[in-house]
């Protein structure tokens, strides 16, 4: 890009949208206007309300730098800091998956099977970026999040979106792996909400560049058929869910199957795959309901209820 001043909104637009479609990112443009805004403090619309507004050299090599950063393919989301996920910005690092608009129809297939239970106890096992915990619970203010994760960097990222949000008395953040630390919790979780790792291991490598290079491997491997995590779920989540509590998971393609007849073999029914907004089976959910006795931590057998 050009270093000669004076320069103006439109003219540094113009050659950020240029060195990126050089690059080789279709959403050149637009990244440019996102990333040109972030430096100015302002919004994309407000770039074509002052085109000619001058912009000093401090700005522009602010600017260059973030072009530069993109040019290498990295997430614009991990350049700004923040993602959009169902109204909520939060905040993305590289210790987290980028927040995708699959897991808002995630969030909302949760909400409606919670519809008419109130003040639930769900798990967000995996919460990453702390995305599910916060817009369930943004939702739903009755609702109790516990939210998982074995990754501190994640979890960093996850408290610091709990408390900007204002929802750190409702969403309680616990370092583990999958349900370990919620084992004084066994029998008495409403939902288990999951979206694990789920790409076979060996398609890794064909993803795209801002995937496989910059987001974290361990919420992307699922192993060699993708469904190592996805299967753990489906046989830890009984022992800590109610009678009647339901597991929701994301999922990859063609895996939607294979995980039925797992969660049919476990304990579950009303098990049902759900597509995403590209026609995709991209969630699977089922209901704890096998006519089995549990015991909680009082000691008193329950019977498991039908859902």
């Amino acid at each position: 890009m050009s270093r000669a001043t004076p320069s103006t909104i439109a003219s540094r637009l113009a050659e950020g949208a240029a060195r990126l479609g050089e690059a080789g990112l279709d959403s050149a443009r637009h990244d440019a206007e996102l990333l040109l805004a972030a430096v100015l403090g302002t919004d994309r619309l407000s770039l074509y309300v002052e085109p000619k507004r001058a912009v000093d050299g401090e700005v522009a090599a602010r600017y260059r730098e973030l072009i530069d950063r993109r040019a290498g393919h990295e997430p614009v989301q991990y350049i700004l800091g923040w993602e959009e996920f169902r109204g909520l910005r939060l905040t993305v690092t590289p210790d987290v998956l980028i927040p995708r608009p699959e897991t808002e129809g995630l969030v909302e297939r949760a909400l409606e099977l919670l519809t008419g239970l109130d003040h639930a106890a769900v798990a967000d096992v995996g919460t990453g970026s702390g995305a599910i915990a916060c817009a369930l619970a943004a939702a739903r203010p009755d609702l109790e999040l516990l939210a998982v994760d074995q990754s501190l960097g994640a979890l960093a990222v996850a408290s610091d979106n709990v408390r900007t949000l204002g929802l750190a008395s409702r969403v309680r953040l616990l370092a583990g792996d999958l349900f370990g630390p919620l084992a004084s919790l066994r029998g008495s979780l409403d939902m288990v909400v999951a979206n694990p790792p789920y790409l076979p291991a060996m398609t890794l490598a064909s993803l795209p560049a801002e995937v496989v290079r910059f987001e974290p491997r361990l919420a992307l491997d699922g192993g060699p058929d993708g469904m190592r995590v996805l299967r753990r779920l489906i046989a830890e989540a009984p022992a800590h869910l109610r009678p009647g509590g339901w597991l929701v998971m994301e999922i990859g393609e063609e895996q939607a199957g294979a995980l039925a007849s797992l969660m049919a073999a476990e304990g579950f029914s009303a098990i049902g795959a759900r597509r995403d907004l590209r026609g995709v089976e991209r969630y699977i959910e089922g209901c704890w309901a096998e006519g089995k006795t549990v015991v909680p931590l009082t000691g008193v057998a329950t019977q498991r209820m039908s859902c």
